[in-house]
C-alpha cells in the first residue's frame, strides 16, 4: 500500500481523507491544512491525523495528494516533487502555464509521477461512451451551477469550462487552430459566465458554454461526428446514443428510415449502452495508485492537464 498524506482539508479535500482511508491501495498517514484550527476540527471529528508542518506531512509519505486552492498548487506540487513524492493535484494543474511547465520538468527530473483531477474522465456516462466518439467534427457543452462562493478565486473557465476542455482534448485528436471567447463578471471580480469557441485543425468545432450563476444546475456534451450523434449528461450520468446506417432494401414497419436529397437512405437506430455505477473520485485516486505501482502513464497525465491549462488560458486571453 502506498503512504499517502493529504494537503487541504476543505470541502473537497474532506471528501478526498475519508476514500483515502477506505481505500485499498492507499495507507493514509495524514493530512495538512494551513488554518490550524480548521484542521484541528477535521482531526477530532474523523480521527484523521493532522500535521503541524507541511514538511513533515511530505516526509512521511509516498504520494501527496494536492487539494488546495489553484494558488497554492504549484508551491505544494514543488515541495513535494523536490523530495521525490508522487503528486495528485486537483484540477487545474497550476494557475500559469510557466508553473505546469516547470511540474513537467520535475516529474522528469525526480523520476516521479503526477495525474491531475479532472474528475469528468471517470464519470461512468463518459467512460460508457468514450470509445464510441470516433472523429468529431461538431461538439457543443453546456455546464451550468448555481452561485457558490467556493471557487471564485478563478475565473469560471478554470472553476468548470476545464472540466469540458480537457475532456474534449481526451477525444479529439488534432491541434487546436484558434480560440474565441468571451466571458462576463456578474457578481464575482473574475469572469461568471463564458462562452468559448475552440477550432481544431483537423476541421472540429466545440462551442463551451459555463456559468456559475445559473439558476439550475446542467452538465451535458453533445458530439455529432459521421453518422452519429452522442450525448453525455454528466450529471445525471445518462448517455444517448443515436447512430445511422445503410438502409435495408426492404425495411421494417418500424424501421426509421431517413432519405437525403441525393435519395440515400439511412437507418436510424440507437444504442443504449451498459454505464457502470462508480465513485469518480475514488477510480481516479485509484487507477494513480495502479500508474505508480505498475510505472505506467496516469490516466490524466501532468502533460494533459497542463494541455487543459493552456487552452482554458487561450480562452481567457480571449475575452
Amino acid at each position: 500500500m502506498l503512504k499517502v498524506g493529504v494537503l487541504g482539508a476543505g470541502h473537497l479535500g474532506k471528501i478526498h481523507l475519508r476514500l483515502l482511508n477506505e481505500s485499498s491501495k492507499y495507507n493514509l498517514i495524514g493530512f495538512y491544512d494551513p488554518d490550524a484550527i480548521n484542521g484541528q476540527k477535521v482531526a477530532a471529528e474523523f480521527g484523521y491525523s493532522c500535521f503541524e508542518n507541511i514538511n513533515e506531512l511530505i516526509d512521511a509519505v509516498d504520494v501527496v495528494d494536492i487539494v488546495t486552492p489553484t494558488l497554492s498548487h504549484y508551491d505544494c506540487a514543488i515541495k513535494s516533487m523536490e523530495k521525490g513524492k508522487h503528486v495528485f493535484i486537483e484540477k487545474p494543474i497550476t494557475k500559469t502555464l510557466e508553473e505546469a511547465e516547470k511540474l513537467l520538468e520535475l516529474e522528469t527530473k525526480h523520476g516521479v509521477k503526477g495525474q491531475v483531477g479532472h474528475v469528468e474522465r471517470f464519470n461512468p456516462a463518459f467512460l460508457a461512451v468514450k470509445d464510441k466518439i470516433k472523429n468529431p467534427m461538431f461538439i457543443e457543452t453546456h455546464r451550468l451551477a448555481e452561485f457558490n462562493p467556493r471557487g471564485t478565486d478563478v475565473p469560471v473557465v478554470l472553476d468548470l469550462m476545464i472540466h469540458d476542455i480537457d475532456a474534449i482534448l481526451s477525444v479529439v485528436n488534432s491541434e487546436v487552430k484558434q480560440v474565441n471567447a468571451s466571458g462576463v463578471s456578474v457578481i464575482s471580480n473574475s469572469p461568471d459566465i463564458a462562452n468559448a469557441r475552440i477550432e481544431f485543425e483537423n476541421g472540429c468545432v466545440a462551442n463551451l458554454t459555463a456559468s456559475r450563476i445559473s439558476l439550475k444546475n446542467m452538465r451535458k456534451s453533445r458530439f455529432f461526428q459521421r453518422d452519429a450523434y452522442i450525448s453525455v449528461d454528466f450529471l445525471d450520468k445518462k448517455v444517448e446514443v443515436v447512430k445511422m446506417k445503410d438502409a435495408p432494401k426492404t425495411p421494417g414497419d418500424f424501421d426509421m428510415i431517413l432519405q437525403n436529397a441525393e435519395g440515400v437512405k439511412k437507418q436510424i437506430y440507437f444504442e443504449n449502452p451498459n454505464i457502470q455505477a462508480n465513485n469518480a473520485i475514488l477510480d481516479e485516486l485509484e487507477t494513480f495508485a495502479d500508474a505508480i505501482n505498475a510505472d505506467t502513464i496516469p490516466v490524466v497525465s501532468l502533460h494533459q492537464g497542463a494541455q487543459a491549462l493552456k487552452i482554458a488560458l487561450q480562452v481567457i486571453d480571449s475575452f
